[in-house]
């Protein structure tokens, strides 16, 4: 399988997301797919217990994209030979009344991670400059001073919600969280088949909501808006990736190489060694707990 380059999915210029590939075709089967994932696992799950035991480091992981894209199932392969303790999974729906009680970004801040350990927001803050674009009229339900209407949502309300949230990973990042930020860029002929795949196969029924389909008449807003979202929040801080994702098995080995491959970038990330008066020690505690 040809090598999986990180600055190959990395936002680091203007994108259209017209021009961009929603398949990477390099002719591996899906065993050779399985085969690489699984190495990557376990090298991602060793990592999270050296990270766990310098215990200076957070990592967020942020997965976005159309319904059926295949977080779901990505979380599940990517993470699973992860220490349950050692990552922790988000899904954020619509916000509740609590949640309503604050600004867009504090339940997203009661969700990240500690030091040592993972976090995936499956959906994510951008929900907020993604759904409520397309959908403004939720935007009312926040009870923002001066929005009694729709109408009262101008362009430079958009514009400062895009400053918060670069101020908010600038944050983060500074203060010892790796961001990193994963679109997953789906065909709207894919994602057809995957919801007809739900209808027609009576171990998917449940995932089915008719929902999606009405979002899926959105498509091409959805798209303007995804676009214009990485365009102007992808940084260094905490950059985008986008992700072909009409094949899943290559969309989980592409995202669990990207993380492996930035983490390597954090070099001081490892063991702590103990001091040389506890080493010095050692004869004596092992002399003293044979004792016992």
């Amino acid at each position: 399988m040809k090598s999986i380059n990180p600055d190959d999915f990395k936002v680091v210029n203007s994108i259209r997301l017209s021009e961009i590939s929603t398949n990477l075709h390099i002719g591996s089967s899906d065993e050779d797919k399985e085969e690489k994932l699984d190495k990557v696992q376990l090298k991602l799950s060793a990592l999270q217990d050296v990270m766990y035991a310098h215990n200076k480091y957070g990592v967020l992981i942020c997965l976005q994209g159309m319904d059926t894209s295949g977080k779901d199932s990505l979380i599940r392969e990517v993470f699973k030979e992860f220490n349950p303790r050692g990552v922790v999974v988000h899904s954020f729906k619509t916000p509740n009344s609590t949640e309503l009680e604050h600004d867009y970004l504090w339940r997203h801040y009661l969700a990240l991670p500690e030091k040592g350990k993972f976090a995936v927001f499956n959906r994510t803050h951008y929900e907020n400059v993604l759904v409520t674009r397309v959908h403004p009229e939720y935007i009312l339900n926040e009870n923002l001073p001066g929005i009694l209407s729709v109408d009262d949502i101008k362009p430079e309300f958009w514009e400062n919600r895009f400053e918060q949230i670069n101020n908010f990973e600038t944050h983060l990042a500074q203060n010892g969280t790796i961001v990193l930020k994963f679109y997953f860029h789906m065909s709207k002929e894919e994602q057809r088949k995957r919801l007809l795949r739900r209808l027609e196969e009576v171990e998917h029924h449940w995932k089915f909501s008719a929902g999606d389909l009405k979002e899926r008449e959105h498509w091409e807003e959805y798209m303007k808006h995804y676009e214009e979202a990485i365009n102007r929040t992808s940084n260094e801080n905490a950059p985008w990736y986008i992700v072909p994702a009409d094949d899943k098995e290559m969309a989980r080995y592409i995202v669990a190489k990207i993380i492996w491959e930035e983490m390597q970038k954090h070099t001081d990330i490892v063991e702590p060694q103990l001091d040389e008066k506890s080493k010095a020690n050692f004869e004596i505690y092992k002399e003293q707990l044979k004792k016992e």
